[in-house]
C-alpha cells in the first residue's frame, strides 16, 4: 500500500509498504478522506511543537472498515467511521478525571505517531465512531469542528453573551458557527479580509473586524464599551495570542485554542485588573465529537463552501505547497482516496 511521509521540513516522500493486520481490539481502516489542518501545515513548515521527523501526517480522517481484529464486537466490515485521533493512556490523573483530551501520555495520530496519510491503517476500535449516514466529507471535518466545540465547552457561556474569535482559519470558523448555534453573539477578527468575508457571507457572522490598531475600539463600539465576555484565540500566532486579552471584558475569559511554539508574555496589571480567567483548550472529547455529529445531521454547517480545495492522494504532494499560500484562499483542503 502507498503512504506519504513528511521526512523533513518542506519535504514529502511517497512510499510503499505492506498493509497492516489488525491485532485484538483493533480495526483495519481504508482511508477515504484526509483533512489538512494547521498542524499538518506547521509540521511541513517546521514549526510544529511536539514533533519529530519522519512522520506520516493526517488526523482528520474519514474511513471505511476493511476488517476487524478479535474482541471487536460493535463495528463491522463496511462501516463508515470517524477516527478520534487522540491516544490516551486511560490511567493518568487526567484520564481518571475524564479529561482524556489532555492525557499526560497523549499521542496524537499524525503528530506523535504516524497518522492517516496512507491507504490503510490499524487503530484501536475504541477510537472509532460509526456514522454510516453522513458523507465522507462530513466525517472528515468532525475532528476540527470538535476542537471548537471543546473550546466552547471550556468557556461554559450562556446565550446572549458576546465573544470575539481571533482567527478565521478552519478551527476559528468552526468555533464561530457552533457559537452562533448556541445563540452567542460573535465578533470575528482576522488580518485577512477574504476570510472575514467568508465568515460574514457563508456563516452569517454579523460583526467582522480587521485585526489592527483600531480593533479594540471597534469591539468596544459593538459592545457599547463592555468588550467581550470571552475571547478565543484560534491563530497560534504569538502577537495575536498576547494581544487578545485587550478585547476581553472585566471579569471575562480568554481561551487559548491555537498553539504557539514559544513563550507568551502578558502585562500582569492589565490581566489582574480584569480578574482574567485564562484557559487553554486542547484537543476534544467523545462528547464534543457527538455534539458536532448532531450539528452535521441538522445540516447547519456549510460543508460545501468550507472545503475549498481538493486533491487525489497520488497528487497531494504537488498541491500541498500551494495550500500554504494565503493568496490561494484555502480554508479547508481535502485529500481524497
Amino acid at each position: 500500500m502507498k503512504f506519504i511521509s513528511c521526512i523533513q521540513p518542506g519535504q514529502f516522500q511517497m512510499g510503499e509498504k505492506e498493509a497492516p493486520v489488525p491485532n485484538a481490539g483493533e480495526v483495519l481502516l481504508q482511508i477515504k478522506r484526509i483533512g489538512i489542518c494547521g498542524t499538518d501545515l506547521h509540521a511541513f513548515a517546521g514549526n510544529q511543537p511536539f514533533f519529530t521527523y519522519p512522520r506520516i501526517l493526517g488526523h482528520e480522517l474519514a474511513a471505511e472498515v476493511k476488517s476487524i481484529g478479535s474482541d471487536v464486537t460493535n463495528i463491522k466490515a463496511g462501516d463508515r467511521v470517524v477516527v478520534m485521533p487522540y491516544l490516551s493512556c486511560g490511567t493518568c490523573i487526567a484520564c481518571r478525571n475524564r479529561k482524556t483530551n489532555c492525557c499526560t501520555q497523549m499521542k496524537v495520530l499524525g503528530v506523535h505517531v504516524d497518522g492517516g496519510m496512507q491507504e490503510q491503517i490499524t487503530v484501536p476500535a475504541d477510537l472509532l465512531i460509526v456514522v454510516n449516514d453522513l458523507s465522507l466529507d462530513q466525517l472528515a471535518v468532525i475532528e476540527p469542528l470538535a476542537i471548537g466545540a471543546h473550546a466552547l465547552f471550556r468557556a461554559k457561556l450562556t446565550a446572549g453573551e458576546t465573544i470575539v474569535v481571533v482567527g478565521c482559519g478552519p478551527i476559528g470558523l468552526g468555533l464561530m458557527k457552533l457559537a452562533q448555534l448556541q445563540e452567542l453573539r460573535v465578533i470575528a477578527m482576522d488580518v485577512n479580509p477574504d476570510r472575514l468575508s467568508y465568515a460574514r457571507e457563508q456563516l452569517g457572522i454579523e460583526h467582522v473586524i480587521i485585526a489592527n490598531d483600531d480593533a479594540v475600539q471597534k469591539v468596544s463600539d459593538i459592545t457599547k464599551g463592555d468588550l467581550a465576555t470571552a475571547v478565543f484565540d484560534a491563530t497560534g500566532n504569538k502577537a495575536a495570542l498576547e494581544s487578545g486579552i485587550k478585547y476581553m471584558a472585566h471579569g471575562g475569559q480568554y481561551i487559548l485554542v491555537g498553539l504557539n511554539k514559544g513563550e507568551l508574555t502578558f502585562h500582569h496589571p492589565s490581566i489582574h485588573a480584569k480578574e482574567s480567567s485564562i484557559l487553554c483548550s486542547r484537543n476534544a472529547t467523545f462528547a464534543d465529537f457527538h455534539q458536532v455529529i448532531d450539528v452535521l445531521y441538522s445540516g447547519s454547517f456549510p460543508i460545501e463552501s468550507f472545503i475549498t480545495h481538493r486533491a487525489p492522494f497520488d497528487r497531494m504532494i504537488d498541491h500541498f505547497q500551494g495550500w500554504l499560500e494565503p493568496e490561494n484562499g484555502v480554508i479547508k483542503a481535502m485529500v481524497e482516496l
